[in-house]
């Protein structure tokens, strides 16, 4: 199993699961925990080979590596710990695991709230890819890790943000990057599948408007699904939650309030 982490509330009954993106660990919602942990229960969990979810020999013998595979990841830790449903937050990659999961499993998610979602590789994004596809087994992966780092969040502003997200990165193992990058590699048909077919779920997209790769997409499918709602945040790129987390946390614990009654919520003075 995933390494997770459980805070449990003294009297919500609501739970809001954290998931963060390729190369990145549980650590980048430090800024989202005391929030959150005030008003639900919260799960932060490390998708595979991330954080303190250490590669394990049968996951290198696996070649069942696909969104699929890494999404049950996610479901084991909701089942062993008899979490039923969940608000679930996601960034980057994350949030394409986050859209999966309630695809496979919508009566585990009670809402989708996306940060820096990526829902289309564009022109840039693919040549990225590529090149990465033809190097990744002959080129220290932190070398290319850095470089996408730096083209998908290249401003000032996205400094933290870059340095947060390859210090992260550092923790894995070559190897790891390679099956990861394959399965980023592999999205475009999932991603296509996602944007025409609108989902019955609650949905916040948390995009910043210098986040020029990914931004566009999203703004297509706010206009066109129905449950999707779209926040901008200004002067601000991919990673909101870390450059800018009082507005995140504020958009989008204020959303999930207003999606339930208000037995849960507490009151604050």
């Amino acid at each position: 199993m995933i390494h997770h982490n459980i805070y449990l509330h003294k009297s919500s009954q609501q739970w809001v699961t954290f998931v963060h993106g390729a190369g990145g660990s549980s650590s980048i919602w430090f800024k989202q925990l005391r929030a959150f942990r005030a008003q639900f229960n919260v799960l932060l969990l490390d998708l595979r080979g991330h954080g303190n979810s250490n590669p394990k020999l049968q996951d290198s013998l696996d070649e069942n590596y696909t969104f699929d595979a890494i999404t049950n990841d996610i479901v084991e830790v909701l089942n062993i710990n008899g979490i039923q449903k969940s608000h679930f937050v996601g960034i980057s990659l994350g949030t394409i695991l986050i859209r999966n999961l309630a695809e496979n499993y919508p009566e585990r998610v009670s809402s989708m709230i996306m940060g820096g979602a990526i829902m289309k590789m564009n022109v840039r994004s693919r040549f990225l890819i590529n090149v990465g596809v033809i190097f990744k087994s002959v080129v220290p992966y932190m070398i290319l890790y850095k470089l996408f780092a730096f083209i998908i969040m290249p401003r000032k502003n996205h400094k933290k943000s870059r340095n947060l997200f390859v210090n992260e990165a550092k923790k894995l193992y070559q190897k790891e990057f390679i099956r990861w990058f394959k399965l980023t590699s592999e999205i475009n048909p999932l991603l296509k599948f996602f944007r025409q077919k609108a989902i019955d779920i609650p949905s916040l997209y948390m995009m910043g408007e210098q986040d020029y790769l990914f931004l566009p997409a999203v703004k297509k499918i706010s206009e066109t699904h129905k449950e999707a709602k779209l926040f901008i945040l200004k002067n601000c790129g991919h990673v909101v939650n870390v450059e800018q987390p009082n507005v995140f946390n504020t958009k989008v614990i204020d959303f999930i309030k207003n999606l339930e009654p208000l037995p849960y919520r507490l009151e604050t003075t």
